[in-house]
């Protein structure tokens, strides 16, 4: 089969099946085609939430499925590729997390959305990239343990001077892997780019961007800008998408190290395979886990909005 003729597949049996199939933006460009939705993890979720098809296709890695069923406990979620997973997510468990608690008594856990559904039922509230900064500002704690991301919570750290935080040495492989030098041979090929990075980057890489945002964000600030040429400090997918976006302007990836394995696992096939009910994983968590999981969403949401 060629690729149009599996996505027009993919199109019909998603319609048979009352299947909505949801993309994160790091998804291969042939997949974004016949996503309903397309987005981050947390956005996904929600229009997950939204939309009225019983049934859902994560194009994604676990934590975002298991998100999805947090929020649609009555849905059915599918991962269509079941070893996708994420290597930040799975770097805590609750049993080191209760090792950092005793650590830092008193401080609030606040949990990058990049985590299991089990480990949220430990945590106070969940951040998204966007929102962390605004809700860790409006937390009544003077505390914050930021997990597992030391990056993004440096950089929501630098911007809330008037709190004390702690990290979990964690963080994005791919993200870390870039490196100011990669930064400066960017910039001496492209001297007229602008630079847009993600703060799952080292600080000393997110200091020298034009721009600072989330993958959805990175992806606005490109399409509404007067800027011809962009650098692009995220997953490398992100470069490819945006070109297709905005076939007039040029974007370049900031390091070829920028490319999620775990991400790029899922293919089309996948998808095809999982309506017609010969792969994939249909996500099943515990009831406490769903329960315990929706408070720490649940806060997130009564506090960012």
């Amino acid at each position: 089969m060629k690729i149009r003729e599996v996505q027009e597949e993919i199109l019909r049996l998603k319609k048979e099946k009352d299947v909505c199939i949801l993309a994160h933006a790091y998804q291969n460009q042939e997949i974004l085609e016949i996503a309903d939705h397309v987005g981050d993890s947390y956005g996904l979720s929600v229009r997950a939430a939204e939309d009225p098809h019983r049934n859902i296709i994560m194009c994604g890695v676990r934590f975002m499925a298991e998100t999805c069923k947090v929020l649609s406990p009555e849905k059915h979620v599918w991962l269509p590729e079941p070893s996708a997973g994420c290597p930040m997510a799975e770097q805590l468990d609750p049993e080191l997390l209760e090792a950092l608690k005793e650590k830092y008594p008193g401080y609030a856990v606040v949990a990058y959305i990049n985590t299991t559904a089990e480990l949220k039922t430990a945590c106070d509230v969940c951040v998204t990239s966007s929102s962390a900064v605004k809700i860790c500002r409006a937390l009544e704690a003077d505390k914050i343990l930021f997990i597992p991301d030391q990056n993004l919570g440096r950089y929501v750290a630098g911007q809330i001077p008037e709190k004390t935080f702690a990290f979990y040495t964690g963080g994005c492989p791919r993200h870390f892997a870039v490196q100011d030098g990669d930064v400066e041979r960017a910039r001496a090929a492209h001297p007229q780019a602008l630079f847009l990075v993600h703060p799952e980057c080292r600080p000393s890489v997110v200091a020298q961007a034009d721009y600072v945002g989330s993958t959805t964000g990175i992806m606005s600030y490109a399409e509404s800008s007067d800027a011809e040429e962009f650098i692009i400090g995220t997953e490398n997918s992100i470069v490819e998408h945006l070109q297709f976006r905005c076939p007039e302007k040029r974007f370049y990836p900031v390091s070829v190290n920028l490319s999620c394995m775990n991400m790029r696992v899922t293919t089309l096939m996948d998808v095809y395979h999982c309506l017609q009910d010969r792969g994939g994983e249909e996500i099943i968590l515990p009831s406490q886990v769903m329960t315990g999981a929706r408070r720490c969403i649940d806060r997130m949401i009564a506090l960012g909005g």
